[in-house]
């Protein structure tokens, strides 16, 4: 069976000013799922928030924002919460520049709808690659690239929407 693709999704600021988990919390509460970059203008498509990504922030980031843009509908995403636990979303819809002032104070401002389970998962249920890719650290968009992962997630994706 072809599962989707799995991907970390820390949302976690470079700007050490902003707190761990606050552009996660804000991506639960928003439904969305996202990666930083501000930039000084709001970009009005994708090739001109890569430009300005670019420009602002270096090529590494503006391919990470690409590579985000890029997933498809319906991948699993995993976001870690200011408490430590990790949320199970699925993306479902195109990129978007959040120019809010709430979205630019987490630097959470290169989004995309994202539906989350209404509960985290259990620790002892998140699928061990998950657990693994989280314990390495970072702050980038990264694909899960482990022969379970998907589904592992997927069914944890079936079973929280059958309990809604």
């Amino acid at each position: 069976m072809n599962h989707p693709p799995v991907y970390r999704a820390p949302m976690r600021s470079r700007d050490v000013r902003v707190p761990d988990g606050a552009a996660a919390e804000r991506a639960l509460a928003m439904g969305v799922c996202g990666v930083g970059g501000i930039v000084d203008a709001p970009p009005a498509s994708l090739e001109q928030a890569l430009v300005a990504v670019d420009a602002a922030h270096g090529e590494r980031m503006a391919r990470r924002l690409e590579r985000f843009a890029a997933a498809p509908d319906g991948a699993l995403v995993w976001t870690r919460d200011a408490d430590g636990l990790l949320w199970l979303g699925m993306l479902d819809g195109a990129w978007r520049y959040d120019a809010a002032a709430a979205a630019r104070d987490v630097d959470l401002v290169h989004v995309r709808p994202c539906r989350w389970l209404a509960a985290p998962i259990p620790p002892v249920d998140v699928p061990s690659a998950v657990h693994a890719t989280f314990a390495r650290g970072g702050r980038n968009w990264q694909r899960i690239h482990d022969a379970d992962v998907s589904e592992e997630s997927m069914s944890l994706w079936r079973r929280g929407n059958s309990q809604a």
